[in-house]
C-alpha cells in the first residue's frame, strides 16, 4: 500500500529536501507539494492524504493555522511539522492543536523514522 503525503513548505528547496530525506529514510511515498497552508488545505479537501508534513512559518496560511483548519473541518489526517525551530512552546502548541510530531531542522533520515514509524504502526 502506497502512503500518500502532502509536503507543505513555502520553500521549494526545503520541500525537495524533505522529500529526499523521506526517501533516504525508506519511505517511498506518493508526495504532493503545497507552497503554503492554504494550498495544502485545498489539497487535503480535494483528496485526503495519509499524512501531512508541514512547515510552521508560511505566507497566506501558517502550518499551525492549517492544522487548526483541518481539525475544525473534521479531518483527522495525521499531521506533523518539519520546521526550522522546535522550541518547547511551539511543541506544546503543536501538540495541543493535534500534531503528532514536530521535527526541527537540521533533520536526518533517522529523525524522520523515529517519529513516523509510530504514526504508521
Amino acid at each position: 500500500m502506497t502512503i500518500r503525503a502532502i509536503v507543505a513548505d513555502d520553500s521549494r528547496v526545503m520541500r525537495q529536501i524533505v522529500i529526499r530525506t523521506l526517501r533516504q529514510a525508506g519511505y517511498d511515498w506518493e508526495v504532493r507539494e503545497a507552497s503554503d497552508g492554504a494550498e495544502a488545505l485545498e489539497a487535503v479537501r480535494a483528496d485526503e492524504p495519509d499524512v501531512v508534513l508541514s512547515d510552521w512559518n508560511m505566507p497566506n496560511m501558517t502550518g499551525i493555522d492549517l492544522l487548526r483548519a483541518l481539525r475544525s473541518a473534521g479531518f483527522g489526517t495525521p499531521f506533523g511539522f518539519v520546521t526550522s525551530e522546535g522550541s518547547p512552546e511551539m511543541r506544546a502548541t503543536a501538540e495541543a492543536a493535534g500534531a503528532l510530531f514536530l521535527i526541527a531542522k537540521p533533520f536526518t533520515p533517522e529523525s524522520f523514522r523515529e517519529v513516523i514509524e509510530p504514526v504508521l504502526a
